[in-house]
């Protein structure tokens, strides 16, 4: 039996990345601009018309979409009045979800920035219409390219400082320093800042997870260009498409740490793991061993990307009793996932969704999610997880089975 191939989508942001390079990038790509344009007019916001042009960045050719805005909003938009813009389109349904999502990270990372509470965060005037055609567009982009997976690589952020009308800030500016907690980033390349909040909400929303290019047939490519120029810097986000398993269960390597430990406190392995996850483990395990001697001792290991295995090993070399660390690289198959976000009385759970077949799923709440809303409301916890499951279910056309997926 010939195995069915499913459309897969690879970011690779060497040079960050922002709405208008992803609107590129996908166009450059193959995405019919004509279908973009006649997609987002089901949005009601006017006053902007889009351009798309070739352009170059250093060395490298690439497609600039520009979003040329005539009028604005006449006063400030609250998320939940974006909300009920995404809502009341005749976008489909799937898009209106992420798209919805990615305005929640915005509002929420500009709630942090500022000091004030999502709800009371306003998306002003004409920077608003901007930002409903990036996200929407880059959203509806990658729908309208039927792609059923998406992944992304780490996230170069830029360096340097940026001028505000708060100031001069350091690069990554606050909203965007709170939207990468927990992705993979790194600083390279000129002094300037390459990846915006718009930008890293949309990777953080599309992309199921982060790291290499994943094996795929590559089919096309794509460059898009941002506005910025830099001398002998190719300022471009840069996208693959190709064909991959249909069940999305994709190949990869990654670092397998073991050391093993018999004199340690039991009682500093929560923060031992709680550091290793911070230095971009994947997944750490506790193994209860008898060592030499007759003594139980605990085999700990850590699975990381190839390029985070060193600082894991730090980790565990300054915590722990261990002399060394074993390490080597390891095959895995993984399946595709996402996370989706689901709403229930308290806050927003995400649930994270691995794709086994084009119409089966195996689903599961992230656990952080559901402990945040039970200590804030005092519900028991196993509540909240079947709440969120429950609710899920209710907006999932096929839910499959609910056992939990693996860490990514």
């Amino acid at each position: 039996m010939i195995a069915a191939m499913a459309r897969h989508l690879h970011f690779d942001c060497f040079s960050g990345v922002s709405g208008d390079m992803v609107l590129g990038a996908l166009v450059d790509a193959g995405l019919p601009f004509a279908d973009l344009v006649r997609g987002l007019k089901t949005v009601h916001a006017k006053g902007y018309r889009l351009r798309a042009h070739h352009v170059r960045r250093a060395a490298l050719p690439a497609t600039k979409v520009d979003v040329l805005i005539r009028d604005g909003f006449r006063r400030p938009l609250s998320f939940a009045a974006i909300k009920t813009l995404i809502a009341s389109s005749r976008l489909p349904e799937p898009v209106k979800r992420r798209s919805t999502a990615v305005f929640s990270l915005l509002a929420n990372a500009e709630g942090i920035a500022h000091g004030v509470k999502t709800e009371r965060v306003r998306f002003h005037e004409v920077g608003v219409v901007d930002s409903i055609v990036d996200v929407i567009g880059g959203v509806l982009g990658c729908h309208l390219l039927g792609v059923d997976s998406i992944t992304a690589s780490s996230i170069n952020l830029g360096a340097g400082t940026i001028d505000t009308s708060h100031g001069t800030l350091p690069v990554p500016g606050p909203a965007v320093a709170a939207l990468v907690r927990g992705l993979p980033v790194y600083s390279d390349g000129p002094a300037r800042e390459l990846s915006t909040p718009t930008g890293v909400a949309l990777m953080k929303t599309l992309a199921s997870h982060f790291g290499p290019l994943p094996p795929l047939r590559v089919t096309a490519t794509g460059y898009g260009a941002g506005t910025a120029d830099p001398h002998g810097w190719p300022n471009v986000l840069r996208v693959f498409i190709g064909e991959s398993d249909a069940a999305g269960a994709g190949r990869d390597v990654v670092m397998q740490l073991e050391t093993n430990l018999d004199d340690v406190n039991p009682q500093i392995y929560e923060l031992v793991m709680e550091r290793l996850f911070a230095a971009g483990a994947l997944d750490v395990a506790l193994t209860p061993v008898i060592m030499k001697r007759g003594r139980p001792g605990i085999v700990l290991t850590a699975l990381t990307p190839t390029e985070k295995a060193d600082a894991a090993a730090d980790v565990l070399l300054q915590e722990t009793t261990a002399l060394g660390v074993r390490m080597q690289s390891v095959a895995r198959r993984v399946l595709a996932r996402r996370f989706e976000d689901v709403r229930i009385p308290g806050g927003t759970v995400r649930i994270k969704v691995a794709e086994i077949a084009p119409d089966r799923r195996k689903a599961a709440p992230e656990y952080a999610d559901c402990r945040r809303i039970a200590e804030q409301t005092g519900r028991p916890v196993k509540d909240i997880l079947e709440q969120a499951m429950a609710a899920w279910r209710a907006t999932s056309p096929a839910s499959g089975t609910t056992r939990r997926p693996g860490r990514r």
